[in-house]
């Protein structure tokens, strides 16, 4: 990580005595996926972007602790009180804490029609197109296995993005060299602004307020990493943080990883399964984990991705409060039906919340329906009910739940799926999940929490 260590006016070391006082601006949030066959680790980077453009990276750990749930901040105005002394990631945090809101109001929520431009860049050294712009025009259309299907379907019908388009090919000014140092990071800054700079002529980004973000296409390899997340930038006269994503060809072939980065752009982080290693690409129950097992292909648009978590879908606001119920306090729930977290227009839950008692606010557990069926679910490990631990200062908040001991290298396993018969206790005794029978739509379950169950992880019909 050679590029975004400190864009200010003062060396890194010294900058804390500078800001004695909390500094504000708002915050970008960018997560690097590599390319699968390298085995390289993901990155991720928190950016604050002061009212005079200056960038200060922010250490990322210390970003997630410091603000409790650094990703309910993304794109927001916040306040960032600064501790010492620096680390080799970024400036050391004590505190982030949201500021005053009324002066983002460029910077909506994710909601209704999130309009999107793809601009296709080449780099001044290579002339290759990969993709004709008939191929990157047509992600957008409304057919099963393109974008605006999946995020219509993905978010109960929350979101469409009606009205993208896609614009190029536009040549850069500089080389890919320039951008992609030799052994370094790519320089994210400079192709944002090269690539947006390029398409300025063809796109309007301030049509209908300004446009939600932009998906960059590169005609190159970039660092061996696709990038998704926000950019703080004025765009025709816009100032906001656009949801932003940057694709090598590998990224852009398959709509799987270009939903998996799109995610990362409206604020997702990754998933995670619980077998404890450093691989966040484990988890084939959502594409904010593994965007490739399990996957569906299309003949046109490659591997497709599967939908995301509840908790990835309620943290855009994408499920109703009926469709949600939280169990905080003690006693046997019988009789509740789930269904499947894919289902448009159910009438029963769709998302438990379950909290022990005696965790922070930022601990918790979610229990959801999946089933397979359909464009994007067609290849699921199974039908069950999938159960995740949430943990809003880890770097992966939801890590599904294996019952498998140890937990298997991918979750897309048995001890991962609850099935009819089956049940998990909460490894600290906090409570018991039990699937009593299949319905047409899911499942009907039950949940006792607090006192009855035991300090054994238990599954009928299931040995580890």
């Amino acid at each position: 990580m050679t590029t975004l260590r400190l864009l200010s006016l003062c060396p890194l070391l010294l900058c804390t005595s500078a800001f004695a006082a909390p500094i504000e601006g708002r915050l970008e949030l960018t997560w690097g996926d590599p390319d699968p066959v390298t085995g390289q680790e993901s990155q991720f980077r928190v950016t604050l972007v002061d009212d005079a453009g200056l960038r200060y990276a922010l250490d990322p750990q210390q970003a997630r602790i410091g603000a409790g749930d650094v990703y309910a901040l993304a794109g927001k105005r916040v306040a960032v009180e600064l501790a010492a002394p620096a680390t080799t990631e970024g400036l050391a945090v004590q505190a982030i804490v949201a500021a005053d809101p009324q002066r983002d109001g460029n910077q909506p929520n994710v909601a209704g029609t999130t309009v999107w431009a793809t601009l296709l860049c080449k780099f001044s050294d290579i002339a290759t197109e990969q993709k004709p712009l008939s191929f990157f025009s047509g992600q957008y259309g409304n057919s099963p296995g393109q974008l605006d299907h999946y995020w219509r379907e993905v978010s109960y019908n929350k979101i469409n993005l009606v009205g993208s388009a896609a614009y190029g090919w536009f040549t850069l000014p500089q080389p890919r060299s320039f951008y992609v140092p030799s052994g370094g990071s790519a320089n994210l800054n400079k192709l944002f602004d090269d690539c947006t700079a390029a398409a300025d002529a063809s796109v309007n980004f301030a049509a209908n307020g300004g446009l939600q973000g932009v998906n960059m296409m590169f005609n190159g390899d970039l660092d061996g990493f696709a990038w998704g997340g926000g950019r703080c930038a004025t765009l025709d006269g816009i100032n906001k943080c656009w949801s932003s994503t940057w694709n090598p060809p590998w990224s852009f072939n398959n709509s799987a990883p270009l939903s998996h980065e799109m995610g990362h752009a409206y604020g997702l982080p990754h998933a995670n399964n619980s077998d404890g290693d450093t691989n966040p690409y484990d988890n084939p129950w959502d594409v904010m984990s593994d965007a490739w097992s399990n996957a569906a292909n299309d003949t046109t648009y490659g591997a497709i991705a599967k939908h995301i978590s509840t908790w990835s879908r309620d943290k855009l606001v994408f499920i109703d409060a009926a469709r949600k119920r939280t169990i905080d306090v003690d006693g046997v729930y019988s009789n509740l039906l789930l269904d499947r977290a894919s289902l448009i227009g159910s009438t029963n839950l769709q998302m438990i919340i379950v909290r022990v008692a005696g965790a922070p606010a930022t601990r918790y557990y979610t229990i959801e329906a999946r089933k397979r069926g359909g464009k994007y679910e067609a290849n699921l490990a199974g039908d069950a009910v999938i159960i995740h631990s949430i943990d809003t200062t880890r770097g992966e908040p939801a890590w599904s739940v294996d019952a498998t001991n140890p937990p298997a290298t991918t979750s897309n396993n048995e001890g991962s799926m609850f099935k009819v018969g089956e049940s998990w206790t909460e490894p600290a005794n906090g409570f018991t999940v039990s699937v009593d029978a299949a319905t047409a739509e899911g499942f009907r379950i039950s949940v006792t929490r607090g006192a009855g169950g035991n300090d054994m992880i238990f599954r009928a019909g299931f040995q580890p």
